[in-house]
């Protein structure tokens, strides 16, 4: 049982709790080494096991895994007990953007500040196929220079979770701030239901108030649906604007979050070019360097999550196999990306590049459930050494998985040093903890010490 001052895993002094739900609950907590703050989420085993919520929790550090954003609550480290799962998280103590709000209407210029950093996480979000599902005030944090951070992935889905026909189908959210397709249950485009989210938060922020609010639920579904709200008489013709385009109930000609940034409402006070190209890259942009297409550097921490010691999948009792490969390799990004090149060339795959050291390999030929997509990213741990995840982000699993073993793995042989899986596995490091870390040296501890 977790109590204040208690040293979790020989490295973390817990504090105070934060918060709690009905799964798991939140603490702060300081690193003893670093003297770092930080929250920890300390979710029961046990009790997700009884409801089913395996695959939420499994897909919640998936995501948080995914996503690196100024403007996103970062996850550091995920560790584990033979009972919890532990979800060691950047701590933000501004607290909620629903407490400022819940006090009243905000001026014009800080809520399009924070406008302005909502869509950008939202942006990059949905660059990576993630999408969040319950974006509301209660699930966006500030930090202590006033900075908004998106939270609370524990709703939130990938591209992959779509059905044949590219719909999402899980009624999720807060009934407030749920776009008309989702209240629907036709199906629906996961990024198009979180811009809603979006100008329901912006009314909110500019109003003090919902847009949509009424005591009987399905009065409330109803004005949701044919979009039936009222401006206050404070608002702005260009805001008034903006808001009819997003809270539009007709979701393909709903505004995208590409043509929300070029209007001129949201770009006033992104002075420097920076601040606006950064809005508008699929990367947060810290300084020029970054506009290269290089991979990205990992730390240690980032290079041993990512190895197979802390794969969690084997703390859940399940066989499903796995829809994405990691190996390492001694060669340079220029020799992978070439050798990527080659392969799906011999494969007939169309190939894109992308920024930071990203590639897609899709195939010509469509399966039962589309065509086989297949994602690689290059990430530097030195110039000559690198660590390359390939994983499904379209298609037939059991076609990807004959795919990699038949030809991919084969086909990269010549620039592989080893696979994740082939490198050692998990061991207990204290029986009476029940702690699991990696018991011997694998090429990527190497490179993290």
């Amino acid at each position: 049982m977790e109590q204040k001052g208690s040293i979790l895993m020989k490295r973390y002094e817990l504090g105070r709790l934060l918060g709690q739900g009905t799964f798991a609950k939140v603490y702060y907590a300081r690193d003893i080494e670093t003297g770092m703050s930080v929250a920890i989420k300390v979710i029961a085993k046990e009790k997700v096991l009884k409801v089913g919520m395996i695959e939420q929790i499994k897909r919640e550090i998936s995501v948080m895994r995914l996503v690196k954003h100024p403007n996103v609550v970062q996850l550091y480290e995920v560790m584990a007990s033979k009972t919890k799962v532990y979800f060691v998280m950047e701590y933000v103590k501004g607290g909620e953007l629903f407490n400022k709000v819940s006090k009243g209407k905000l001026k014009e210029g800080i809520a399009r500040k924070y406008f302005q950093q909502l869509i950008s996480a939202v942006d990059f979000c949905h660059s990576r196929g993630v999408y969040h599902r319950d974006l509301k005030p209660e699930n966006l944090l500030l930090d202590e220079y006033g900075n908004l951070k998106v939270s609370d992935f524990g709703l939130s889905t990938l591209s992959e979770c779509k059905h044949q026909d590219g719909l999402l189908h899980t009624t999720c959210g807060t009934p407030s701030y749920v776009s008309p397709e989702v209240i629907n249950r036709k199906g629906y485009d996961g990024a198009k239901a979180d811009i809603w989210s979006c100008g329901v938060i912006l009314y909110v922020l500019l109003a003090g108030y919902l847009p949509f609010n009424e005591p009987n639920l399905m009065e409330m579904y109803k004005k949701i649906t044919k979009a039936e709200f009222k401006y206050p008489i404070w608002f702005a013709p260009d805001v008034r604007r903006l808001l009819s385009k997003i809270l539009n109930p007709n979701s393909i000609t709903r505004i995208s979050i590409e043509k929300i940034m070029r209007q001129s409402w949201f770009r006033r006070g992104l002075n420097s070019k920076t601040e606006i190209a950064q809005m508008e890259s699929e990367e947060p942009l810290d300084d020029a360097s970054n506009c290269q297409a290089k991979p990205v550097n990992l730390n240690a921490f980032d290079i041993i999550s990512l190895s197979a010691g802390f794969d969690l999948s084997g703390l859940f009792e399940e066989n499903e196999k796995k829809k994405e490969g990691r190996f390492t390799s001694r060669n340079s990004a220029k020799t992978i990306i070439l050798k990527l090149e080659e392969l799906a060339k011999t494969l007939k795959m169309k190939v894109t590049k992308k920024e930071g050291g990203r590639m897609k390999l899709e195939g010509l030929n469509a399966g039962r459930k589309g065509v086989v997509s297949i994602d690689a990213e290059i990430f530097e741990v030195t110039p000559d050494f690198h660590l390359v995840e390939v994983k499904k982000s379209n298609g037939d699993t059991i076609e990807y998985h004959n795919l990699m073993k038949q030809d991919i793995r084969p086909g990269l042989k010549d620039i592989v040093w080893s696979w994740q899986g082939d490198e050692p596995s998990l061991q207990q490091l204290e029986p009476g903890d029940d702690v699991f870390a990696i018991s011997e040296s694998s090429p990527l501890q190497d490179a993290a010490a």
